[in-house]
């Protein structure tokens, strides 16, 4: 019996996941101002109407193109740890996750921007405040747990504590090298360093 290895939920995604990466084109080039229904049905190859099908509101392209790009940043995160992440040290899992904040090419552009657009609109829409405590609350608890579970931290550390300013340590400097205050190579010598100063010196 030959065996179904695509079906309609398959195609269904991979539409979604197109026209999402078109909008992340968008954002990367333009910011979110250009996003438009027409100018994301050009950028994925589809009809106006073909993007309206699945996401019927502007808000919904952006939540889209949030929720892909935290796809594509866990990937490239388990690219660079090179291995599960379950199975990795926590320290390496930690650097890659705090350094992936920081954009350094057009992809990684893009992602942020979506990330800084969508905080923004947070303080607007109650909705999206409501779904980006959500995501914070998960990002901390993530960041809490590898902590917890990292022999090599200091006796006393709070890994609760640790996990909320490490974050905003890292997304302050994400959001000056978006504007172009800090240079990224900077930006994530000094998430490094925040890191080390957590830790102590790395033993090699």
């Amino acid at each position: 019996m030959e065996r179904r290895t695509r079906g309609p939920g398959a195609r269904h995604e991979e539409r979604r996941n197109e026209i999402a990466d078109a909008v992340l084109a968008i954002v990367a080039e333009r910011g979110l101002s250009a996003v438009s229904l027409t100018e994301v049905a050009a950028r994925a190859g589809v009809s106006p109407g073909r993007v309206q099908h699945y996401f019927p509101a502007k808000q919904r392209l952006i939540e889209a193109a949030f929720d892909r790009g935290n796809a594509l940043s866990t990937a490239r995160i388990r690219a660079k740890v090179g291995r599960d992440l379950a199975d990795a040290a926590p320290r390496d899992v930690l650097t890659a996750v705090l350094t992936e904040l920081i954009a350094r090419d057009a992809e990684t552009r893009a992602h942020m921007r979506v990330r800084q657009s969508f905080t923004a609109l947070a303080l607007a829409d109650e909705a999206i405040a409501a779904r980006m405590r959500d995501e914070y609350a998960r990002f901390h608890g993530e960041v809490a747990a590898l902590l917890r579970r990292d022999r090599a931290l200091p006796a006393g550390t709070d890994p609760d504590a640790a996990a909320v300013d490490l974050i905003a340590h890292a997304e302050g400097l994400a959001y000056y090298v978006l504007i172009g205050i800090t240079a990224p190579d900077t930006a994530r010598d000094r998430v490094e360093r925040s890191i080390a100063a957590l830790y102590g010196p790395r033993e090699d």
